[in-house]
């Protein structure tokens, strides 16, 4: 699989997360069969301000639910405001609660 045809099953999947929830890195990655390509999928949502269609990257975190791609926003509190708009608490950039919120794309995409 290619690096573009990787990031493009990224995309599809940051799609599906529902308003109000998000999901990590490694869990898109297990999904897609990549186990161990967390990072890539960073790098896919780095580069998805460049899709033509909407990847709502901000419901993307990291495993313990740190806001560590927030750099990529455009300010330092546009992904946590994101975030909080879609009833998210977010405390010190790590979502409060983070088990309720989260979404494993394995499970709810049967």
């Amino acid at each position: 699989m290619t690096e573009q045809s990787f990031f493009n099953k990224v995309y599809e999947v940051v799609r599906l997360i529902p308003y109000g929830r998000v999901t990590s890195y490694g869990a898109i990655a297990q999904y897609l069969g990549s186990k161990g390509s967390a990072r890539m999928v960073g790098w896919a949502m780095n580069m998805s301000h460049s899709q033509p269609l909407d990847v709502p990257a901000h419901r993307v975190v990291n495993r313990k639910g740190m806001l560590t791609g927030k750099h990529h926003f455009g300010g330092p509190k546009v992904m946590q405001e994101l975030l909080e708009n879609e009833d998210i608490i977010v405390v010190n950039d790590q979502i409060a609660g983070f088990t309720k919120y989260f979404w494993d794309p394995s499970r709810e995409l049967l």
